[in-house]
């Protein structure tokens, strides 16, 4: 089976009656649009999506009267951060900026993927941070940049 486009996302599609196989995805592999995936009840998919799109936690890859597959992301290794006062927040922001490290924000907390350097700068800055296995919806992208 070849899947060439997401149909929906579980959160606005209902799954009611239907049987959902999941594939589980890093969150690295959530950009990439071709790739073949094994779903959680063994089934070979291949994922050749026409769009320029990625793919997040819950899209919808197939579906007909009785079956779904789902997109389940695996969760991430990350520092969690929590400044405490917006100078405290510009300054880690800077910092993260500076080397070209992606970022997602959930609530009130910035979440990294982890890496020991940016757990001793955190340290250094004494910014309220958590490691934590967790899974993001969508993928951690990199923004294309050159000091040329």
């Amino acid at each position: 089976m070849i899947i060439e486009k997401v149909i929906g996302n579980v959160e606005k599609v209902s799954t009611e009656g239907r049987h959902i196989e999941k594939v589980y995805l890093s969150s690295d592999d959530l950009v990439k649009r071709i790739q073949r995936v094994t779903t959680d009840h063994g089934k070979e998919v291949g994922i050749r999506l026409k769009e320029p799109k990625d793919l997040i936690d819950g899209d919808i890859l197939y579906m007909d009267d009785r079956n779904m597959i789902v997109v389940s992301v695996t969760s991430d290794d990350l520092l969690v951060l929590r400044p405490v006062t917006i100078k405290q927040m510009g300054e880690i922001a800077h910092q993260l900026g500076n080397r070209h490290l992606p970022a997602q924000f959930e609530e009130n907390v910035m979440l990294v993927q982890y890496d020991y350097l940016v757990e001793e700068l955190l340290e250094q800055l004494g910014v309220p941070y958590s490691r934590e296995e967790r899974k993001v919806k969508k993928a951690f992208r990199h923004i294309g940049h050159s000091h040329g």
